[in-house]
């Protein structure tokens, strides 16, 4: 009997608890309510708050004890009527969550008196200006984004650091970081190549001393003493050809630049201060062909590497890398009648590679079989080997069976040279031009350490070219047109500098 009692009062408490969730649900006015942008945020003093709330029309919404939210027409808000936004500066004074931070709340209250409130579903926090929040590198591949753009290829990248570098953290939004680099400067740092420290440290900032500038029997050096490992940014500029490094957080103490014996690759080289917190390095060079370049750290003093061309420029005895794009698990596209990319860039590759060591080059696969090797796999390997050049294999595929052709990709613009020569030379194939596409972010393109570009064959979405792709006389005749293609560049790479520099160089002898 007793058990009877509690099973009848225990049915018509959930029947109860149902019937209020039901009435709860059947009163929810807010459809919506969101940050933007979406996911977990950090801000800072001065950062703009966006938020939305969706619901009926007609009502009034606030957040923050109050503030109101503006209505939308319908033709501001795609259409769609209902929709509240507001815009919230924060201020020093702002704790919102307090350290941890939390979600925050919207209210709606229509004429009729019926008002709902609905939590943001990630939390808000406020970073406190007296506590900065540090993080450092950490992985082989660490680096800075532009922004939070993201598609297949991963956001657009401003470079890449070395690990242990000095970041200060001032927002965050779901999975990256916000950094400030210097005065009016940011960049974004994925959540997984950089490691927190406890608040409380100082601005990462740090005075130059004087720099040296050698050569061994491999490369160029710069070597510019920091008394902490700050970010920095590089690119390989041209008309002159020079290399540029910006080193945010430092500022000039620098007294003098000592050049010694052995340099065949740098000039005469400078620095400029464009801002008190930005410290820029001008490394002019003596080829109009850059042939790449590495900067990493020993302790804190920052190491550029500056490659040479290589002794002889001809394939015999040249290390060239090539990459067969995808493999194992990552087929990659598939056409039509069935073919996968993952076959058909190492069939290629392996022409190439052929086709290359019969004219005496060494060549460098990235994968020489039918096996997953995964981007940063490939980049770290090339990293260490240090080819003179990479060639990476690719079909291309289209939503569009009409679409069909031959493209040639790179990402900086010294390296365009390899890319057009290659781009030429793949037309001789029959095959439609598709184009020649710079500042392509793709991993196999994003190394400065050596000339690098990708080569999209074919469509394989397009029934003539993927049968092409499938021929084994026309992957023979592909692969021989890549090897003509890097002997251009080879021969282009011949061209003296500048009769300025070359006058230059001729006083400084």
């Amino acid at each position: 009997m007793k058990h009877t009692l509690i099973s009848r009062s225990t049915g018509l408490a959930l029947l109860l608890l149902l019937l209020n969730l039901s009435a709860a649900c059947a009163q929810r006015l807010i459809r919506k309510a969101e940050t933007l942008p979406a996911g977990e945020l950090w801000l800072s003093p001065g950062d703009a708050l966006q938020l939305r709330l969706a619901g009926p029309p007609g009502g009034q919404a606030s957040f923050l004890n109050g503030l109101p939210m503006t209505e939308l027409p319908p033709e501001q808000a795609g259409g769609v009527a209902g929709i509240y936004q507001a815009t919230y500066h924060v201020q020093p004074t702002d704790t919102l969550g307090g350290a941890g931070g939390r979600p925050l709340w919207l209210h709606l209250r229509l004429p009729d008196g019926r008002h709902d409130s609905l939590q943001t579903a990630a939390p808000v926090r406020v970073l406190s200006p007296n506590q900065p929040q540090l993080a450092v590198t950490q992985g082989a591949l660490a680096h800075l984004n532009y922004g939070l753009g993201e598609d297949r290829l991963g956001g657009a990248k401003l470079g890449y650091l070395d690990s242990l570098v000095v970041l200060h953290v001032v927002g965050r939004v779901a999975g990256q970081y916000r950094v400030r680099l210097a005065e009016g400067q940011y960049a974004w740092a994925p959540l997984e190549t950089v490691r927190l420290l406890p608040a409380g440290g100082f601005q990462p900032a740090s005075l130059t001393g004087s720099w040296s500038v050698a050569g061994d029997s491999l490369y160029d050096y710069v070597r510019l003493p920091l008394t902490q490992r700050l970010p920095y940014r590089s690119q390989l500029l041209q008309n002159p050809a020079r290399l540029v490094i910006d080193v945010f957080g430092a500022t000039s103490n620098t007294n003098w630049i000592t050049q010694r014996a052995g340099l065949r690759e740098l000039g005469a080289i400078y620095y400029e201060q464009p801002q008190p917190d930005v410290f820029r390095m001008v490394l002019p060079l003596r080829h109009l062909q850059s042939w790449g370049y590495h900067i990493r750290y020993e302790r804190n003093t920052l190491l550029v590497q500056v490659s040479r061309p290589p002794a002889r420029l001809r394939l015999k005895g040249l290390v060239v890398a090539v990459d067969a794009g995808h493999g194992g698990t990552n087929v990659g596209a598939i056409g039509p009648s069935g073919a996968r990319e993952k076959d058909l860039t190492l069939a290629i590759a392996r022409q190439l590679r052929r086709e290359l060591e019969r004219q005496g080059a060494r060549v460098l696969m990235t994968r020489d079989a039918d096996v997953t090797v995964g981007n940063a796999e490939r980049v770290q390997l090339l990293r260490q080997r240090r080819p003179a050049l990479l060639v990476s294999i690719h079909v291309n595929s289209s939503g569009s069976a009409a679409a069909q052709g031959t493209s040639t990709y790179y990402r900086y613009v010294a390296f365009r040279p390899l890319a057009q020569a290659l781009y030429g030379r793949m037309q001789q194939t029959r095959l439609k031009g598709w184009g020649l596409v710079g500042n392509f972010n793709f991993g196999l393109n994003g190394p400065t350490e050596y000339p690098n570009a990708l080569v999209e064959t074919a469509f394989v979405s397009n029934p003539e070219d993927e049968q092409r792709l499938t021929d084994p006389e026309q992957q023979r005749q592909m692969a021989r047109r890549m090897a003509q293609g890097i002997e251009d560049f080879l021969k282009s790479s011949r061209a003296p500098g500048p009769k300025g520099w070359l006058r230059h160089q001729a006083a400084e002898q």
